[in-house]
């Protein structure tokens, strides 16, 4: 396969996605968090499993969709949405739909390491010349950044508790193969869980 012309190597990226997940987390108490398939919900569950944590299986691309349903019925708290370059490709549209809505309460970061990890690490297209900030940008997510370094995690955490307006993070993290960390399976278990900590009865 030719290279294309705007693939730029200087913009893979460095991160550890483990670490920089958690540390998000742990600045970020109060958010609840939807995970999008594959590593973004084995990091999260690597960090300590919560109740107020929503892990998506097998639901490519469902992940800003449900993130912003939570968001909007829950409007005091933030609303964390953590998945990944392929499973945000999958539902581009979503960032059309969010944007138009603009809850002051959500949050989006993509961890992006330019590949599809649960497929056979096959190129994605961030790596071939799809810049999913400016996607956000184009979109209408004014509040949309790239993060190229841990340290970043602070600023952004700090962003995320003040839920003063729809944020996108597209943070460069490392293309690596760390062992798989698999929270539940049960969606039952794992919607009921979420409902009693919002306060809500089982149905």
């Amino acid at each position: 396969m030719n290279t294309p012309q705007n693939h730029n190597p200087s913009r893979l990226g460095s991160i550890d996605r483990r670490e920089f997940v958690a540390e998000l987390l742990a600045g970020t108490p109060d958010a609840l968090v939807i995970t999008g398939l594959g590593s973004p919900t084995y990091d999260v569950y690597a960090s300590g499993d919560r109740d107020r944590y929503f892990y998506l299986w097998g639901a490519m691309g469902g992940a800003l969709p449900l993130g912003l349903g939570l968001a909007l019925a829950q409007p005091q708290r933030p609303v964390l949405v953590i998945t990944g370059d392929g499973e945000q490709l999958m539902g581009m549209g979503a960032m059309a739909t969010a944007a138009a809505q603009q809850p002051n309460n959500l949050s989006v970061v993509v961890l992006d390491n330019g590949h599809f990890g649960e497929t056979g690490k096959q190129r994605s297209h961030t790596s071939l010349g799809t810049r999913l900030v400016e996607v956000a940008k184009a979109c209408g997510i004014v509040r949309s950044r790239e993060i190229f370094q841990l340290s970043e995690f602070k600023t952004l955490a700090q962003d995320i508790n003040a839920r003063q307006g729809l944020l996108f993070a597209q943070v460069h993290i490392k293309q690596d193969d760390l062992p798989r960390a698999l929270p539940t399976r049960d969606g039952t278990f794992l919607k009921n869980r979420l409902r009693q900590h919002l306060g809500h009865p089982l149905v």
